[in-house]
């Protein structure tokens, strides 16, 4: 499955926001498809984000975090230009990665 994440940083002053929709189906393992067989679980277990090589969310996420989730936050620090690092691994082992530049 080719796995998408879009992302936007902007900085104000010291605070920069981070908002990113990642595409990933987020299957929890209780859900039945059309035939009635149960669709395994498949999610998004832990992802990271870094600025200038230090990590500023790490966020542990779980089969209740919706399908394509979106996220949203702001951290101290972080200047014009400068690259948004964004990294997952999902419980069967796959992952992705993405950047953006602050803006």
């Amino acid at each position: 499955m080719a796995h998408q994440i879009l992302v936007h940083a902007t900085t104000s002053g010291d605070t920069t926001t981070v908002e990113a929709l990642i595409k990933h189906p987020m299957d929890s393992g209780f859900v039945r498809d059309k035939a009635g067989k149960i669709i395994p679980p498949h999610y998004i277990e832990v992802i990271e984000f870094t600025c200038q090589g230090r990590t500023v969310l790490t966020g542990y996420w779980g089969p209740a975090v919706s399908k394509n989730p979106f996220i949203k936050f702001s951290f101290k620090g972080g200047k014009a230009g400068q690259p948004i690092g964004i990294a997952w691994v999902d419980n069967k082992g796959e992952t992705a990665t993405s950047t953006a530049n602050i803006v």
